[in-house]
């Protein structure tokens, strides 16, 4: 019997490892494709570029973006877990949870009273050079898609 649970241990182990090796890295310095990068209502910014840090469970996002200048860095935890990052001088609070090879990031904050939500799919070319973010935004003034096409520098 222990053998049998010994071997179960081993082949789920072994399932895991290569259920997380399927997951990509997404680690590098990422600058905004504007010809292929869509905004929805909101006019487009002038750049963003993202410096990523990721090793699951943690993930952080340090974003510039010009035009409107904004600076922010968020940091995530892949495996579920609740965060709470600052956006806009309101708490957020977001879970990242991976959906096969994409990971799902979903995120609320109460900004004045208005309540609003994100939705954010990361998603990796095979690649590896281009990052896409299927942004779904919902608020009370209306709900609204963005699609954020990054390039690997």
């Amino acid at each position: 019997m222990k053998k049998l649970m010994s071997t179960v241990f081993v082949i789920a182990a072994a399932a895991s490892m290569a259920i997380a090796a399927d997951q990509p890295d997404f680690t590098g310095t990422w600058k905004m494709d504007p010809d292929k990068s869509t905004f929805g209502p909101l006019p487009p910014p002038t750049s963003i570029t993202s410096k990523i840090s990721h090793k699951d469970p943690n993930l952080t996002v340090a974003t510039t973006q010009v035009g409107p200048d904004q600076e922010s860095t968020a940091k995530y935890s892949t495996d579920g877990k609740e965060t709470t990052n600052s956006m806009m001088g309101n708490d957020m609070k977001s879970k990242a949870v991976w959906e096969g090879k994409t990971l799902v990031v979903s995120s609320s904050l109460d900004a004045g009273g208005a309540q609003i939500k994100f939705t954010a799919k990361y998603s990796l070319s095979e690649d590896g050079k281009t990052l896409t973010n299927a942004l779904s935004i919902s608020s009370p003034g209306g709900d609204f898609d963005m699609n954020i096409i990054m390039l690997k520098q």
